[in-house]
């Protein structure tokens, strides 16, 4: 077979991306019709700067949860096939190696589809980003609330700690973390178990202050929700053969690649500090508002305050950092996998893949343009979208 032209290579992929094309027009369809009824998110869909980069960054999210599907990639990703080393764009594969005929951008180094690995750092990325960013939000409002409303020793304790973690430099403290001798002394999996608590008592606090004086539907909710909260932080955090293995095998839900798991880590970790310092800082403007006296007037708890009145009205502020902060994390994931840290050496991430290409860079720009301009353009819409919630959340 002869090799694809430009034209033709466009064309492949565009038809390989069918399905996230279809889940982007059923997207903005179901979201455009009921934006009225959506609150903020809704709102979004009036900002041209927002819809761009919410299309951008929802690209990438149907490109990773259906690139782990397979239904987008071409080949698998860890395949080699011979004689297609740092070919070209379009490169037809030879009969019977592959059921797809092409490389539709080419092969790396190691004779794997550039494509393929491109779609899959996409998974990689919406596996750890939002849900690290998540994460790391969480045990920032977890502290943060109390260090701004109370103020005093706490505040400065905790602010001290914050400080202390801000003053490393952010690379040096995930090369620290991710190094493998640190990982052999189980360091990464004792932060895990610590910040991953953070959520559970989240939780347990935000409903017991809600429903603090209806105890019939307040102690089933909690058991309820802290039963599987537990039970999903002991298989979060519980490995078998680790000096964590806190759980049987038959108990243990999923398990994490200890790899990611350290990757997880670290940005939790690092991003905690910051979304400390934000809360914090919003905490102590708004609990001098009316509607806090209000409250306080009216007998309210503390907790009910903090979680119920302050929380709620900073919301707007803390969606925009969040966008932001999920596009600093998906850049820290590059910049690990770019210098070979924390995950595994075969691990199509963008980072990693970089890194590999880079090596040829003046010779094939193939196999490093791809995963580059995909990292660009989720960071770009990330920004995109959190530039567009802030222009409507300050319309309210």
């Amino acid at each position: 077979m002869e090799p694809l032209s430009i034209g033709g290579i466009i064309v492949q992929i565009i038809i390989q991306f069918i399905p996230v094309w279809i889940a982007l027009i059923v997207t903005f369809w179901l979201s455009i019709s009921y934006k009225r009824k959506l609150g903020l998110y809704g709102k979004l869909f009036d900002s041209t700067i927002g819809m761009i980069g919410f299309g951008l960054v929802m690209f990438w999210v149907f490109t990773g949860v259906f690139g782990a599907m397979d239904w987008i990639i071409t080949h698998d990703p860890l395949d080699q096939i011979s004689g297609l080393k740092n070919k070209s764009p379009g490169v037809p594969v030879p009969e019977g190696e592959a059921a797809y005929p092409y490389f539709l951008l080419g092969g790396d180094n190691l004779a794997r589809d550039v494509f393929s690995r491109m779609i899959k750092g996409a998974w990689v990325v919406v596996q750890i980003a939002p849900l690290a960013t998540l994460f790391a939000f969480m045990v920032g409002i977890t502290l943060g609330l109390p260090a701004g409303y109370f103020g005093g020793k706490l505040d400065t304790f905790l602010s001290f700690l914050a400080n202390l973690i801000l003053a490393f430099p952010v690379i040096l403290l995930f090369y620290l973390l991710v190094t493998p001798e640190i990982v052999a002394t189980g360091i990464p999996n004792y932060m895990a178990a610590v910040l991953f608590i953070f959520p559970i008592i989240f939780l347990a606090v935000l409903l017991n202050s809600r429903f603090y004086t209806q105890p019939s539907i307040r102690t089933p909710l909690l058991i309820g929700v802290l039963g599987v909260a537990g039970w999903l932080y002991l298989s979060l955090i519980s490995e078998a053969g680790s000096k964590l293995d806190l759980i049987p095998a038959w108990m243990d839900g999923f398990d994490v690649p200890g790899g990611i798991l350290v990757v997880f880590v670290s940005v939790v970790f690092v991003n905690s500090p910051t979304v400390f310092r934000i809360v914090r800082g919003l905490t102590l403007d708004v609990k001098t508002r009316d509607y806090v006296a209000a409250a306080q007037t009216r007998g309210e708890g503390k907790w009910y305050i903090m979680l119920w009145e302050i929380l709620p009205n900073v919301r707007g502020p803390l969606i925009v950092d969040f966008c932001l902060r999920i596009g600093y994390t998906t850049i820290l994931l590059g910049t690990l996998g770019f210098f070979g840290l924390g995950l595994p050496p075969e691990s199509p991430d963008w980072g990693s893949t970089i890194n590999e290409g880079r090596k040829l860079l003046s010779v094939y720009l193939h196999p490093a343009l791809p995963p580059a301009l995909a990292l660009m353009s989720m960071v770009l819409g990330l920004n995109l979208l959190a530039d567009g919630l802030r222009e409507e959340s300050l319309k309210d």
